[in-house]
């Protein structure tokens, strides 16, 4: 087969759709009637190690290993001592191998921190705000609050100098706090923040939107506030605080890929193994129809690169026919192709199409100054590194290399 995605990422599962929490809105929990074999979903050793093994022996350069549920921290600290064993065994020479562990926070110790600080894991803590934000849907197996549980768990790991990022899901009630939960994060040491849409079918009908969903307008409202708030805290033309979001719209503005899958012109990027080893297309779609195969009997860059994996990444191009001339196609890329909604399905129009219209409409001067600014930057290092590598000076009356038609002096030599 001729490879032509590497494999870079991985997207794990280990305890399945368990948890210890019932967030209203999950879209995970369901998932184990995939796997009505048994009440608990855990995955044992001869899994993790045949995962592992593939992702190092067939990677690049660099992999990065994802550990999400559920709650990956149900299977106990002992087990992913051994995931870090096995990277280091089966790692390759010069190999850079990173982990991003999400989890809701609420069984993490001193233990925990201490082991994610040695083994320089990426912790994503989810914690939608302050109380009143984040109790309003993430509530405990039992019901009960978890926020105090989820704050202790943050304070830990921040105590032990984890790098931890909140990732926070925008539903119908949190869109209306933008500022309060930026400054909330950003206050309690968290200047990392990811924010989530929900937009998830209602059980009903679903060709409409679950009542916790977030309505497009008010979204459209959150990011402008939110970006607003982002570029009031830069200084000297750097961000002190960094969303994910708008990090990955501002690749796209200097033309270089994304970091993050929803911006990119096509998905498929990476893959889904689940706690049995069955590997999906994609963590929103770990359905029948987009199951890839299964850790213990294929290979991972077959699978990668498969008809049906390439069939899947290639279902984000067929968008609907207003996006064809939209502005913001470049840059908005269609989004998540789970946004799409109505009868079409993934083949529809997105749900959140007039929430990234109104964004880009407000951001999209700003975002074109950063990336000039940021060009010409680039391009004064360069012409630094090949005066030194040369020996010679950039001419000052010569054309700008940058392309814009004046003089270097005039341009980014000035």
């Amino acid at each position: 087969m001729l490879l032509t995605k590497p494999l870079s990422s991985i997207l794990i599962k280990p305890a399945g759709p368990d948890c210890n929490m019932r967030c209203a809105y999950c879209f995970y929990l369901e998932k184990s009637a995939l796997f009505k074999m048994s009440k608990t979903h855990r995955m044992n050793l001869d899994v993790l190690r045949e995962t592992v093994r593939q992702v190092m022996e067939g990677g690049g350069q660099q992999v990065s290993f994802g550990w999400q549920g559920g709650e990956p921290s149900l299977m106990g600290l002992d087990f992913f001592r051994r995931a870090v064993e096995y990277q280091k065994q089966f790692g390759q020479s010069g190999q850079v191998c990173s982990n991003g562990f999400q989890t809701n926070g609420t069984l993490m110790d001193a233990e925990w921190a201490r082991f994610f600080k040695s083994a320089q894991f990426l912790v994503g803590l989810s914690l939608d705000g302050p109380e009143h934000v984040h109790d309003h849907y993430r509530k405990l197996a039992g019901g009960q609050s978890s926020y105090k549980q989820v704050i202790h768990g943050r304070d830990v790991l921040l105590e032990h100098e984890v790098d931890v990022n909140a990732l926070v899901v925008v539903n119908d009630y949190s869109v209306q706090f933008a500022e309060e939960i930026y400054t909330y994060h950003k206050a309690n040491g968290l200047a990392f923040m990811q924010f989530i849409p929900c937009v998830e079918p209602d059980p009903e009908d679903t060709n409409k939107t679950a009542p916790f969903s977030v309505s497009p307008e008010p979204y459209g409202k959150f990011l402008v506030q939110l970006f607003d708030l982002w570029i009031n805290d830069f200084q000297d033309s750097k961000p002190t605080t960094f969303v994910r979001w708008f990090d990955s719209l501002f690749f796209s503005y200097v033309n270089l890929p994304a970091p993050e899958c929803t911006l990119l012109p096509e998905c498929g990027i990476y893959t889904v193994v689940e706690h049995n080893g069955d590997v999906y297309a994609c963590d929103f779609f770990v359905d029948p129809e987009w199951k890839l195969g299964n850790i213990m009997e294929d290979s991972l860059p077959d699978l990668l690169n498969s008809p049906k994996q390439n069939e899947f990444g290639a279902i984000k191009s067929n968008r609907a026919e207003e996006c064809s001339d939209c502005p913001w196609l470049m840059y908005c890329q269609g989004g998540c192709p789970k946004d799409r909604q109505g009868e079409s399905g993934m083949h529809g129009g997105n749900y959140l199409c007039a929430s990234y219209k109104r964004f880009f409409k407000h951001a999209d001067p700003i975002f074109r100054d950063m990336a000039v600014r940021w060009k010409r930057e680039q391009l004064r290092q360069d012409v630094a590194y090949w005066e030194a590598q040369s020996g010679q000076k950039m001419e000052r009356n010569a054309l700008c290399p940058c392309g814009s038609g004046k003089k270097y002096k005039q341009c980014c030599g000035s």
